[in-house]
């Protein structure tokens, strides 16, 4: 199911049958998309209705959103906004548990530039913990991703997040240390290549 914002009539392209309205697609009920059941009209097998007609049947039900499943930390690749429904939707439980449970190294590409940012999630933040301030502010703190934000706060939009390499809970710090320099010097991540600082 889409939803779209009514902008207005398109004046100049109506005729003496025809008007067009300029329709912009809208995120206002994206929480019911493939969820919303309605009872569809009998009365006829034409599948376009008018906004008076399609307000008239009935809703069935609200069906149970269908739960996205965890493809494997190898093939973790998310943008910002997909990042966010990670961290708070219902759908993604089984995401959420299998990022809680691993220390790991990831890098956030910046999709405008082509610039990379090497990253860890160690100790008790694990993964899940240190892509929720990614997901709450766009920039987790980080000099380089701050600097970006600053300069245009929706800039977040352009990461996409992957996993590089996962730990279990009980490795040390400075094995996961070791392995965040290894990537940064491998991918050249360090200014002025990439978006690390140090």
């Amino acid at each position: 199911m889409k939803a779209y914002e009514n902008l207005g009539e398109l004046v100049d392209q109506r005729t003496e049958t025809l008007r067009y309205f300029n329709l912009k697609e809208t995120e206002l009920m994206s929480s019911l998309s493939g969820r919303l059941v309605v009872e569809w009209s009998k009365d006829t097998i034409n599948w376009a209705k008018s906004g008076t007609a399609a307000a008239r049947f009935p809703i069935v039900e609200i069906a149970d959103p269908a739960r996205v499943p965890f493809p494997g930390y190898d093939f973790v690749r998310v943008s910002h906004d997909q990042l966010q429904d990670v961290i708070s939707d219902p759908r993604y439980e089984s995401w959420r548990t299998a990022l809680g449970s691993v220390q790991g190294i990831y890098v956030i590409t910046d999709t405008d530039s082509g610039k990379l940012y090497v990253g860890k999630a160690d100790g008790a933040e694990r993964i899940f913990g240190r892509w929720s301030q990614y997901a709450k502010d766009g920039h987790g703190g980080n000099k380089g991703l701050l600097e970006l934000v600053g300069l245009d706060p929706d800039h977040a939009k352009h990461y996409a997040f992957s996993i590089l390499r996962v730990f279990g809970p009980t490795v040390p710090t400075p094995e996961v240390d070791a392995a965040e320099e290894h990537y940064k010097n491998a991918l050249q991540t360090k200014k002025p290549f990439g978006l690390n600082h140090n």
